[in-house]
């Protein structure tokens, strides 16, 4: 109830008039059954333009710490996740993966459609990193299509570390379903994950357009263990 009062009465009808939406290829998303949107994560706010712009209940997860911050940033930020229909997950064990993955089943075999971000982190610079193979275990396991979700310029609204968004209007962009069911019984085949899961991300660099990195994202915010110590400048 609380969900479709901020999706339809509260916080959706505002946000559409700000940003404005621009979205291409909604038609890819089908009007009934289980669908994955798989989506390059460029934005705190990618979890909320998405659930917008789809006309289905998106169910997209979080760390649970964004449901219980303090203050007035901790009520906005539940709001914001509750207002999008995310659920909380606690990541903080050693069986996190699987509860998440759990939590999304879920999900697709109710019908409904589950948001995933492949690359498991925002992106630190706007690339596209290597997708990890939970969205590809996921597929094979539900049997779900999975729709390519491009967020194009979700980082220019709302770069990283920043609170307060820009007035902007906000590009989405949505592939053609891509069907998996060749793979029907192999899940949990590492080599058949990871080639479902190259190519999603192939798809998510076709069409957001963004430059390549053959690294995962986390890694690439991580400092180099041993960082080479700087020769001193000649003065």
């Amino acid at each position: 109830m609380l969900y479709w009062l901020m999706k339809y009465v509260l916080l959706g009808p505002l946000l559409r008039l700000v940003f404005r939406p621009q979205v291409e290829g909604l038609h890819h998303v089908p009007d009934t059954g289980p669908v994955i949107l798989a989506s390059n994560h460029l934005s705190f706010s990618d979890s909320i333009f998405t659930p917008l712009v789809v006309k289905r209940r998106v169910t997209f997860i979080a760390k649970a710490e964004y449901f219980t911050g303090k203050g007035v940033k901790g009520w906005l930020t539940k709001m914001f996740f509750v207002g999008s229909g995310t659920i909380p997950v606690d990541r903080s064990g050693g069986r996190a993966a699987r509860a998440a993955l759990d939590t999304q089943l879920r999900v697709l075999r109710g019908g409904g459609i589950a948001g995933i971000y492949p690359e498991g982190t925002r992106s630190p610079d706007g690339r596209l990193y290597r997708g990890k193979t939970g969205v590809a275990r996921l597929a094979l396991e539900s049997g779900a299509p999975v729709v390519p979700t491009a967020m194009l310029n979700a980082d220019e609204i709302q770069p990283p570390g920043k609170l307060i968004p820009k007035i902007a209007r906000v590009r989405i962009r949505f592939g053609p379903p891509l069907d998996f069911s060749r793979y029907a019984g192999m899940a949990g085949d590492r080599f058949v994950e990871r080639a479902v899961t190259d190519e999603i991300m192939y798809e998510l660099m076709e069409l957001s357009g963004r430059e390549y990195v053959d690294m995962y994202a986390q890694k690439a915010k991580s400092p180099p263990a041993n960082p080479v110590p700087r020769e001193p400048v000649p003065v």
